[in-house]
């Protein structure tokens, strides 16, 4: 089985309350004089208390397009990837010429070179070492980039394999923009990275949890949910306010049929680590599983205090969940995630 041997988070170095993110919004996306308080209410309702972005904010007035950001994102993101993969090697007591596979998930910037081929030399990463640059898949990354590393060392047993997730949200919010989708993304989004070493079965032992199975689903028609609409002003996002329904229609069915398989319920995982796509959709996870008291508090716990950070999210509530008192041997946890095409993905874990 795979194992998953570290985790690692950082987080952008300017922290602010959501006050003050609120205030800078209300000044770069609403014009002069106008009423905000729609705005207010929506940051408030976000739940979220505090986030960390990549630039202080009296920058963001003066991102100039697409090119300015992504200029930010190309240093701040090789930055913050070789910081969070040299912290989950060194936790996993392994170097960088162990790494043979190099994944690199992000969908608020793009490079070329990737992210990850910039950070070979910089690592000192081996020269053969195998690289998977992934854009697009949004929140659901972090879980479906776990799920494609077990993929990966169930054919290569002696294999080191390492997901690096870099997300710098702030710098897709658009100036000037009062669509309800761009004021909620600017309630809930914040900026940071994470890495996951994970080693194939013939490796030295790890004391993280194994991965036993994964599945992805697809939804029909529901494309047109959550994404990006790309112009020049940069990223504008799409959020349909529907996506919580969704979740309740297809999710129970899915983790419900998925743990069946392994002579599992929901009722005998022990740990939830879920993505916090944002209030209504973490209350819509637990209505349709029937999750008990507490079962996502590490996860809205997240959310209040750094936000959503699309696809690094998740990896830091594994992070949270494996720095709690280690469970007994056999104990399963699940790992899920949704994101843009309408999709989720759903890792079995097992301490």
């Amino acid at each position: 089985m795979t194992r998953i041997a570290a985790v690692h988070g950082t987080l952008a170095p300017h922290r602010y309350t959501q006050r003050d993110i609120t205030d800078m919004v209300a000044r770069t996306c609403l014009p002069p004089g106008a009423d905000r308080r729609v705005l207010d209410r929506l940051h408030e309702n976000a739940q979220v208390r505090t986030r960390h972005t990549v630039l202080p904010l009296e920058r963001y007035g003066e991102l100039d397009g697409l090119g300015a950001a992504n200029d930010v994102f190309i240093t701040a993101a090789t930055n913050m990837g070789a910081e969070v993969v040299r912290g989950a090697l060194r936790t996993a007591g392994l170097r960088p010429t162990d790494v043979d596979l190099l994944m690199f998930t992000s969908v608020t910037g793009v490079a070329a070179p990737s992210i990850d081929a910039r950070l070979v030399g910089r690592l000192g990463l081996r020269p053969d070492v195998k690289r998977l640059p992934v854009f697009g898949l949004g929140c659901v990354a972090g879980a479906a980039g776990v799920a494609r590393l077990h993929d990966y060392l169930l054919g290569r047993p002696d294999h080191v394999a390492v997901l690096l997730s870099v997300e710098l949200c702030s710098l897709t919010f658009q100036r000037n923009d009062t669509r309800p989708a761009n004021l909620v993304a600017t309630a809930l989004f914040g900026d940071g990275a994470a890495a996951v070493v994970a080693v194939g079965g013939n490796a030295a032992r790890a004391a993280g949890p194994e991965v036993v199975a994964t599945r992805s689903r697809m939804y029909p028609e529901t494309e047109h949910l959550m994404g990006w609409d790309i112009r020049s002003s940069g990223f504008g996002v799409v959020l349909d306010a529907a996506i919580p329904d969704v979740v309740r229609r297809h999710l129970k069915g899915d983790v419900e049929g998925f743990l069946e398989e392994h002579g599992l319920k929901p009722k005998d995982v022990a740990h939830w680590v879920c993505h916090p796509g944002g209030p209504k959709v973490l209350e819509a996870v637990s209505e349709v599983l029937s999750l008990p008291d507490g079962a996502l508090d590490v996860t809205w716990r997240s959310l209040a205090n750094v936000g959503n950070l699309s696809s690094s999210s998740v990896l830091h509530v594994l992070r949270d969940t494996l720095e709690q008192k280690c469970p007994e041997p056999g104990t399963p946890g699940l790992l899920l995630a949704m994101g843009p095409g309408f999709c989720c993905e759903l890792v079995l874990l097992r301490w």
